[in-house]
């Protein structure tokens, strides 16, 4: 027997290891996939009672406070203010109307603001993204996170579609320390509801947006007066659902 064939027959033991190691880890990944396409199934006609960021939050917290809870209220679309919609819109994802969940030209500029700023101040995350990392993720910075959201996102798209994702945003996106929700924000912030909001009361809420616990302390930094200005002006271009 030559030296060939006796590597040749050493070796096959190994390549059916890698090749049952391949299709567990295929039929895993198939299985977890799945297993989101449900919860999104789910999503249709049933309002989850919490988030996985609200959960991992509140974990955090109540190693200090064991009786601490999230405010969170859910309200329909239609009992928002369509300044409300347009201005989260305009804040987060001009192009809400026009992607598939995944913005590939938002992508590419945040891409290159990025390259040109040495460093990340965009992250070109839409709507729909975000919506799935809160939901289901966590605030992981990987990239096998950032796969899975993508993911995610595309399934979101094809089974709510935009009207119901964008109800689910408003409803659970974070508006300060436990704070969920526009109808939470607007009461907290304003003492009224969200559908009592006025433009510039709705473009400073969504002006919170990247950074909510910070400016939930810093109601008058400058930062958040020139997102809000910024925001009011492109809340003449927006479009929602």
């Amino acid at each position: 027997m030559s030296r060939r064939t006796k590597t040749a027959r050493n070796n096959r033991p190994i390549r059916r290891w890698l090749w049952r190691l391949f299709w567990l880890t295929l039929l895993s990944f198939v299985l977890v996939q799945l297993w989101f396409f449900v919860q999104v199934w789910h999503l249709r006609d049933h309002n989850p009672e919490t988030t996985a960021f609200m959960r991992e939050r509140l974990e955090m917290l109540r190693g200090i406070r064991p009786d601490i809870r999230a405010n969170q209220i859910f309200v329909p679309i239609d009992a928002i203010s369509p300044a409300a919609r347009r201005a989260v819109v305009a804040s987060e994802d001009d192009r809400f109307m026009d992607h598939f969940g995944i913005d590939l030209k938002g992508l590419r500029r945040a891409m290159e603001r990025n390259i040109e700023a040495g460093g990340i101040v965009e992250g070109g995350s839409t709507i729909t993204q975000q919506l799935a990392k809160n939901l289901f993720l966590s605030a992981d910075q990987s990239l096998w996170r950032k796969g899975e959201e993508a993911l995610i996102a595309l399934m979101l798209e094809a089974t709510l579609g935009k009207r119901r994702i964008l109800e689910l945003y408003l409803n659970y996106a974070e508006w300060g320390n436990l704070v969920y929700g526009i109808e939470a924000a607007a009461r907290i912030y304003y003492g009224k509801s969200a559908s009592q909001l006025t433009r510039y009361e709705a473009a400073k809420l969504a002006a919170m947006l990247p950074n909510p616990r910070f400016y939930q302390d810093n109601r008058n930094a400058r930062g958040l007066q020139v997102r809000t200005s910024a925001v009011l002006e492109r809340m003449e271009y927006s479009r929602t659902p």
